[in-house]
C-alpha cells in the first residue's frame, strides 16, 4: 500500500494489540515504521514472542504496556509511557473488547452489563479524551474495531452486540462535535473473523460448521482488517469521519435464504 502519510516513527496505540485483530493490526503499522504501543491485560503477553514477530516483518520493536481499558490509572500511565517517547500520538486503534456472553435472557444482568460497556464502549472515548488531555490535540485518527452484533443476530451476543451499538453511536457523535478539530474518527465493522477470541464466544465447532454448510468466505481474516485500519489512516481517506465501514467482501448482499437453497445439493440438504 502506498501511503500520503509517512509512518516512520508516529505513535500508534492498539489497545488488545497482543492477539488477534490487534496484533496484525499493530504489526501491519509497524510494517510502515509507526512505533506501536501494544496493550493487554492480566499478563496476557509473550513479550519476546511478540517483539520476534515485529523483528520477522521488518517493524521498530513495539512498546508493551499492561493496561486495563478499564482503569482510568491504567490509561494515565499509558498516556505517560508514550508522552516520554513522543508529543503526539498519531492513532488510536481502539480494538479491546471483552463482554458477557449469554446463554439466554436469565442470565442478563446490570452488572454484566454495565462491565461489558466499561470494556468494549467507553474505552473508546476515555482514551480520546485522555490523549487530548495528555498531549493538548486529538490524535489525527481514530479507529474502533466493531462487529456485525449491532445488526446480526448472533447467540449470547446480547451485551457485546449493546456495547458495540453504543460505541458506534459515539462514534458519530464525537465526529458532529470535533467537526473543526484535526481529527478523523471511524469504525470497522467486521463479518466475524477467525481468532482465538472467536472460538472462546461459540466454541471449536462454530468455524468448521459455518465453513462447511454456509461460507468460507463469511470469515474475515485478521489482516484484511488491519489494512482497511491502515488504509483510513494512511492519508488518502481523510474525507471520511464518522462512518461506520463494513467489511464482508460483499458477501452481505449474497447472504440470503435464496443462496442456501441454490446450494443445497451441494450440502446434502434435503425435506
Amino acid at each position: 500500500m502506498i501511503l500520503r502519510n509517512d509512518l516512520k516513527g508516529k505513535a500508534v496505540i492498539v489497545t488488545g494489540g497482543t492477539a488477534g485483530i490487534g496484533l496484525a493490526t499493530g504489526l501491519m503499522f509497524g510494517k510502515y515504521g509507526a512505533h506501536v504501543y501494544l496493550t493487554h491485560r492480566w499478563g496476557s503477553a509473550d513479550e519476546d514472542e511478540l517483539r520476534a514477530r515485529f523483528e520477522a516483518v521488518g517493524a521498530p520493536a513495539p512498546t508493551i504496556v499492561e493496561a486495563d481499558a478499564s482503569q482510568d490509572e491504567d490509561t494515565e500511565a499509558l498516556m505517560q509511557a508514550v508522552r516520554r517517547d513522543h508529543d503526539a500520538v498519531f492513532a488510536l486503534i481502539s480494538n479491546v473488547s471483552f463482554a458477557h456472553v449469554s446463554k439466554s435472557h436469565e442470565d442478563l444482568d446490570k452488572k454484566s452489563f454495565l462491565r461489558s460497556l466499561g470494556y468494549s464502549a467507553w474505552p473508546f472515548v476515555g482514551y480520546l479524551q485522555a490523549i487530548r488531555e495528555t498531549f493538548g490535540r486529538w490524535p489525527r485518527y481514530a479507529v474502533g474495531m466493531s462487529s456485525r452484533g449491532p445488526e446480526y443476530f448472533l447467540p449470547g451476543y446480547d451485551f457485546v452486540a449493546a456495547s458495540k451499538t453504543v460505541m458506534e453511536t459515539l462514534c458519530r457523535y464525537l465526529t458532529a462535535d470535533l467537526l473543526s478539530e484535526d481529527v478523523r474518527i471511524n469504525i470497522l465493522r467486521a463479518n466475524p473473523v477467525e481468532t482465538a477470541s472467536l472460538e472462546a464466544t461459540f466454541g471449536p465447532d462454530f468455524v468448521p460448521f459455518c465453513k462447511k454448510y454456509y461460507s468460507e468466505g463469511w470469515f474475515i481474516h485478521p489482516d484484511e482488517v488491519a489494512a482497511a485500519a491502515l488504509a483510513l489512516c494512511s492519508g488518502l481517506m481523510d474525507g471520511v469521519k464518522g462512518q461506520i465501514l463494513l467489511l464482508d467482501r460483499g458477501l452481505g448482499f449474497a447472504d440470503n435464504v435464496v443462496r442456501l437453497f441454490s446450494a443445497r445439493e451441494r450440502h446434502g440438504l434435503s425435506f
